[in-house]
């Protein structure tokens, strides 16, 4: 068994997921890097941090969407591991879903991603983190607890999340802890998100300003690393959910 802890984190090609390993790897943990599409950055960022310590980067493609995909993704990690301490459930789908022109294939793809991929990576990964008493951590939002207008299908496959994170603190403990964390405006999105004014929301952050992909990185590490916090959804909105 690899003596360094092994934290698989899913969707870590790029964006917060790059950065969330990127930290779990400077604090020791060798890391799973998984992605579905990113393949050509989850192998580059594989590769910087392979440079800086050696072996301690793996690169996994998985639709965790896909029946059995869970299941198979672990196989693989323990097998080159041998072992898991941490599961950052970090991969998310994100997109408008109007009331009146949302289809089941928008409920499909938002759920599959945000509700039913971190569940059953959970359930597949329980056995191996209750060997080593690990944690998960997942990516919330908060809009789980305040719907984001013109996603409401979104919105809700994150509060499933956030109740699946205390129900899943409930049932595997007390070998294994679970909790969240919820961004709020961190990075926006790729494309231009019309449902939302930046300068606005700015103005009704308490902190003024964005948070950085890094202040994310920072509490799932807190999180991973704090052995008597489980059930608990951490928020990092610089002080937006105070604002009406």
């Amino acid at each position: 068994m690899n003596e360094r802890p092994v934290a698989l984190i899913t969707g870590s090609g790029r964006r917060i997921g790059s950065v969330i390993a990127q930290s779990l790897h400077a604090a020791g943990y060798d890391v799973a890097l998984h992605y579905r599409h990113s393949v050509g950055e989850a192998s580059a960022l594989a590769s910087v941090l392979n440079k800086r310590r050696e072996d301690s980067a793996g690169v996994f493609h998985a639709d965790l969407a896909d029946d059995g995909a869970p299941e198979r993704l672990i196989a693989q990690i323990l097998a080159r591991t041998g072992r898991l301490d941490v599961v950052v459930n970090n991969a998310s789908t994100f997109f408008p879903t109007p009331v009146g022109s949302a289809t089941t294939d928008m409920w499909d793809d938002l759920f599959a991603s945000n509700a039913k991929g971190p569940f059953f990576l959970a359930q597949a990964a329980a056995p191996a983190l209750r060997d080593t008493q690990g944690s998960i951590v997942n990516l919330v939002d908060i809009y789980a607890a305040r719907p984001l207008a013109d996603h409401p299908i979104y919105s809700m496959a994150k509060a499933a999340l956030a109740a699946m994170t205390r129900a899943l603190a409930v049932d595997l403990a007390p070998m294994v802890r679970v909790n969240g964390v919820a961004p709020g405006a961190v990075l926006w999105p790729s494309e231009a998100n019309p449902y939302e004014d930046q300068a606005d929301v700015m103005a009704r952050t308490p902190l003024r300003r964005a948070g950085d992909p890094q202040d994310v990185a920072d509490a799932v590490l807190f999180l991973a690393r704090s052995p008597f916090i489980t059930g608990q959804i951490l928020t990092v909105d610089g002080g937006r959910t105070l604002s009406v």
